[in-house]
């Protein structure tokens, strides 16, 4: 078996053709639908970028222990593990939190890895001194910084060494990419999985493709939306909108490459094709840019997902709506090569619903560390929050005591003991560290992060959109069955059922 697993980061599920996005041309998005099985409910899990990818590596859930942080040494990885079968793996990416202090684990776990560098915030090229005059004129305050270490700064001199197509990261991820085809397809038992950081903002696309999103902008760079509310004006918007729409036209153009290249060669016929993201992005709906401080929205937790199994050709083009998430992905890539789950494993693989509809599971469990416990059922969303998500009983439970950028703080490791093993842990104890409001991750990506924080539940049949909360004693009593049912599947500490006030 061959396989390829192409990752893309915040690919908005509504705007692909195959669900029925209209918005931005995406043909090869519908080319590939043809060819594969495409999940109407595939859900994410944990969130966001390294949590979600630790669900995806290990087939199980982490948020409700865990926030942003490496794989741990008790973790299973399926690119582990296939190594341990004799299946080769090689990762091509130019995402970048692998190579941080919150993610250093991650990559070594393929047999082979290449990292494309200068997306967003990479410390990829020194300027000690950059033309600031002329830079400061340039970029939008709001995206702006002089700050050695700051993102802004280290994105917008990045971006001074991105002049043509072919240096964007995204290209060259692609290329190396295409690469590893032309010189390994011939060969038998590996997996490539190439991950591209786009769309995610900034949203910076080759010029060719910004032209068809024209808006009428006269302002400085405006590529780069704040995680909150919106209060940018409406023109101002339009831009922000139409760069994204431009990143999603380059994302579409790089799966065609590889698309083509499966043509040309008639790789359908032997290797596997899996195509998906972390998360989406919210534009503007619900009056809100991007994530983490709202309410997981359906824009932001129902995302896409195209399986192709080259011994199932009869899948080709046909669509499941079985619930799925990204915690099925690990199961999955093992059953295509025969190797065996793991016991920790929450997930299921998906191959057998190439051959039928079938259901996998009742519910979907996901969420953000610290935030609401969310479930669906596919047909209903329940959203519960803490009452004060700020002064909640919230532990992290980590080997591994790191931040995105950073180390735990000893003011956080102060208060650490050591706990009794879980039954994920493999009888391995954990560091049982509070969460505590001078926490780096807490106004980040954490509790403090939230501007919405309201118990909601939403019937998706009747309002799609997610704008009019249900009420309803009878639903929310079932979906908190099957909340409580999933948080004890994932083995839940004491302290997750409490925060959010239902029995365990």
């Amino acid at each position: 078996m061959k396989a390829v697993f192409v990752l893309f980061d915040s690919l908005n599920r509504h705007l692909l053709a195959p669900y029925g996005g209209t918005r931005v041309a995406t043909p090869n998005f519908a080319r590939l639908a043809e060819r594969s099985a495409t999940f109407e409910r595939h859900y994410v899990g944990s969130l966001p970028c390294m949590p979600a990818r630790r669900d995806m590596q290990t087939g199980r859930l982490s948020f409700l222990h865990r926030s942003w942080g490496p794989l741990e040494p008790f973790d299973n990885s399926f690119p582990e593990l296939l190594h341990q079968a004799g299946t080769y793996s090689h990762l091509v990416t130019d995402h970048f939190h692998y190579f941080e202090d919150g993610g250093a684990t991650y990559h070594t776990r393929y047999d082979s890895y290449e990292f494309i560098r200068g997306q967003e915030g990479d410390p990829w090229k020194a300027m000690v001194q950059p033309p600031w005059e002329r830079l400061s004129q340039m970029y939008h305050e709001r995206q702006f910084s002089r700050s050695a270490r700051d993102k802004f700064r280290r994105n917008i001199v990045n971006r001074e060494f991105i002049r043509d197509e072919s240096e964007f990261p995204s290209v060259r991820c692609f290329a190396a990419g295409l690469d590893f085809l032309e010189q390994n397809r011939t060969a038998d038992d590996w997996l490539l999985q190439i991950e591209t950081f786009d769309p995610h903002e900034p949203f910076t696309a080759p010029e060719r493709f910004r032209e068809k999103f024209t808006t009428g902008w006269n302002g400085p760079v405006r590529d780069w939306p704040r995680y909150g509310r919106v209060d940018e004006l409406p023109e101002e918007c339009e831009e922000l909108r139409a760069n994204y729409y431009a990143v999603v036209a380059l994302c579409d153009f790089l799966l065609g490459q590889l698309l083509d290249h499966f043509d040309r060669h008639d790789l359908w016929r032997d290797t596997a094709l899996v195509v998906t993201t972390d998360h989406g992005f919210l534009l503007g709906e619900h009056d809100f840019w991007a994530k983490n401080r709202m309410n997981m929205y359906e824009e932001i937790v129902h995302i896409p997902l195209f399986l192709h199994d080259p011994r199932r050709p009869t899948s080709a083009g046909v669509r499941r709506s079985a619930l799925t998430q990204t915690i099925d992905l690990a199961a999955t890539f093992l059953d295509l090569y025969d190797v065996p789950a793991v016991a920790e494993m929450e997930g299921h693989s998906l191959l057998p619903l190439l051959d039928a509809e079938r259901p996998l599971r009742q519910g979907a469990l996901f969420g953000y560390f610290g935030g609401a416990i969310n479930v669906t059922d596919g047909r209903y969303t329940y959203h519960r929050f803490p009452p004060d998500p700020r002064a909640q009983e919230l532990y992290q439970y980590t080997l591994m005591p790191t931040h995105i950028w950073e180390p735990f703080t000893p003011e956080e490791l102060a208060g650490a003991a050591l706990a009794r093993p879980m039954p994920f842990t493999k009888g391995v104890p954990v560091l049982k560290i509070p969460v505590i409001e001078r926490s780096p991750m807490f106004d980040n990506y954490g509790p403090g992060a939230l501007i919405e924080s309201e118990t909601r539940l939403y019937d998706l049949a009747d309002d799609p959109g997610q704008s009019r909360p249900l009420s309803s004693p009878e639903v929310e009593e079932a979906m908190t069955r099957l909340m409580r049912e999933l948080m004890h599947a994932n083995d839940a500490p004491p302290e997750a059922y409490a925060r959010i006030a239902i029995d365990p």
